[in-house]
């Protein structure tokens, strides 16, 4: 391959997009790029009490132009001739209604300031009712159509949103044609098309989120599977009548991210200074193309961890068979690496639950003191204070002697995604008392989420799909030492963090050179392309064997909120 050869990895996360630009021959960074969305970073169209979590596509245009251009303009003018293929991964499932020529509702005047117009982000609980009647629903049927998501559908996901808003808004509901994920919309934008059928969606998102299935439809005159689909339009239909007929609007084709959506747009090109040669391919979800980015193998979990966790197993189909997995997010063919069952768990809240404690701690900081939030401008060294919460706590926590009448907490916070998703459920915190202090309270927060982590893995295990190791990856593995250690002790296996910063734009940029046919597969792109890993954190047995003791006090706790919670 000749050393010009360069490709771009786009990379939406919860609070920014990030780009890259990559030598396709040996993996170099040449140049990255940072972009936080400034309306979601206002808070705008979000109510946090409500779990409503909404973003405008407009920070998601402004962030994709913006961090390209940063990023050529780091390389040098002769970099834009050297482009051959960009790929775009995104929080899943955030999906959006769109008109017609697949543009977002939110971008049209009438609808501009609509929550309900704009993208459905992944943690937003406001489809807990819809996702429970999905659940009640799919039992009346012979075939069951949640059987390749874990047999329940959770609120964070395609339909349940939809349904969602077409109950509660009317003027959205009669404007939207199809609904649509981020990961598939952005390679519809940089190709230009005005036709939403056009749009090639992705099989990550569309199996894993929206139950398309090989054995599901279309569903011709004989009533027969045909090579792949949606549930029949019998099944929505009778869900409620608000989504009769709406499959027809949406797909029965879908695509693996190592194929290309298309080709650089006359439009975006410009916008770019890019040539309209340039490939786009398919996109995915975050957690799916970094798993890639960080060289995932078979039967290794890879955990992409940040605000949340999503966690990514791929096996060989032939291995896997028909043995299914109950109460994880999905389990789909080629949905991480095309002719692999790719797998995926992962928990509501990981670095929010760290946040939300920061966030407490911080509140007199940041409402009382002189140039604090109460004030027009928040002080420097507030801020530098606030920063220095978490890192502190884990440094204390670190030294506490473990003990098994600790506090044990839950990790809740944000429901439950996996195992057995219900978003119902609340964090708690138990074995309080007058002497605990916070660096107790923040390491039972961390050891809840090792804690919610570990039953992820108790569940591959329990199902036949043995887990031979752990893989990190994201800003919480690359950053605490602390979170790591006690995860390798609760897991009691090793766990290899991966040296890039940027697993998932990484992989991005995997799969843009592969849709780009600078490799015949992902796989040789992941070898050729991938920096390795950097650290390994192994088991301490005498803290393997109390975090053990603990995990049955963890499950004890789980237990009871969740019957208390269903008793409500």
């Amino acid at each position: 391959m000749e050393k010009e050869h360069l490709v771009i990895g786009v990379d939406y996360g919860t609070d920014s997009v990030r780009s890259i630009l990559v030598n396709a021959a040996d993996g170099r960074e040449i140049a990255s790029a940072v972009f936080y969305y400034p309306r979601w970073k206002d808070g705008l169209y979000c109510h946090p009490a409500e779990n409503r979590f909404r973003q405008h596509p407009l920070d998601y245009i402004e962030g994709l132009e913006q961090t390209i251009l940063s990023c050529l303009s780091q390389a040098g003018p002769a970099a834009t001739r050297h482009v051959r293929a960009i790929s775009v991964d995104t929080t899943g499932s955030s999906p959006v209604a769109v008109d017609e020529t697949g543009a977002p509702l939110g971008l049209l005047p009438a609808f501009r300031d609509n929550p309900n117009a704009l993208f459905i982000l992944w943690k937003d609980h406001t489809a807990v009712r819809e996702a429970a009647a999905i659940n009640a629903h799919a039992t009346r049927f012979t075939t069951n159509y949640l059987r390749y998501v874990g047999g329940i559908y959770s609120s964070e996901w395609f339909w349940a949103k939809l349904l969602h808003i077409l109950r509660v808004d009317d003027n959205v509901r009669k404007a939207c044609h199809s609904w649509v994920e981020h990961c598939d919309w952005i390679p519809f934008l940089l190709t230009g098309s005005r036709n939403v059928r056009d749009m090639r969606r992705s099989v990550c998102a569309a199996g894993h989120k929206a139950l398309w299935a090989k054995d599901f439809g279309p569903y011709p005159a004989t009533g027969r599977p045909g090579e792949g689909g949606l549930p029949p339009d019998e099944f929505f239909a009778t869900l409620d009548p608000l989504l009769k007929g709406f499959t027809t609007r949406l797909y029965t084709e879908t695509y693996t991210s190592d194929q290309p959506a298309g080709t650089l747009s006359p439009e975006w090109a410009a916008r770019l200074g890019l040539s309209t040669t340039v490939i786009v391919g398919v996109g995915a979800f975050d957690a799916h193309m970094g798993a890639v980015g960080g060289q995932i193998e078979p039967y290794h979990l890879s955990k992409v961890m940040g605000t949340s966790t999503c966690d990514m197993l791929v096996a060989p189909l032939d291995e896997v068979k028909d043995r299914l997995v109950k109460g994880i997010c999905g389990q789909v063919p080629g949905s991480v690496i095309p002719g692999m069952m790719g797998m995926e768990a992962g928990q509501s809240a990981f670095g929010d639950a760290y946040a939300w404690f920061r966030n407490l701690l911080a509140w007199p900081l940041q409402q009382l003191l002189p140039g604090s939030a109460a004030s027009p401008v928040i002080a420097p060294e507030i801020s530098g204070l606030i920063d220095r919460i978490i890192p502190e706590l884990s440094r204390q926590a670190a030294d506490l002697n473990l003990s098994e009448d600790g506090p044990v907490a839950l990790d809740w916070l944000n429901g439950r995604r996996t195992p057995d998703a219900n978003q119902l459920l609340k964090g708690a915190i138990t074995g309080l008392s007058l002497g605990t202090d916070a660096p107790q309270i923040f390491h039972s927060i961390a050891e809840a989420t090792c804690f919610g982590a570990k039953s992820i893995v108790d569940r591959f295990i329990s199902e036949g799909i043995p887990v031979k190791g752990l893989i990190g990856l994201g800003g919480v593995a690359k950053k605490s030492p602390f979170i790591m250690q006690m995860m390798a002790d609760i897991m009691d296996r090793p766990i290899r963090i991966h040296a890039s910063e940027q697993t998932c734009a990484l992989g991005a940029a995997m799969f843009a050179a592969t849709a780009a046919g600078l490799y015949p597969k992902v796989e040789d792109a992941m070898s050729a392309i991938g920096q390795g890993f950097d650290a390994t954190y192994t088991p301490d047995p005498g803290r393997t064997t109390l975090y053990a003791q603990r995990y049955l006090g963890y499950q004890a706790l789980g237990q009871f909120v969740e019957s208390t919670t269903q008793q409500l």
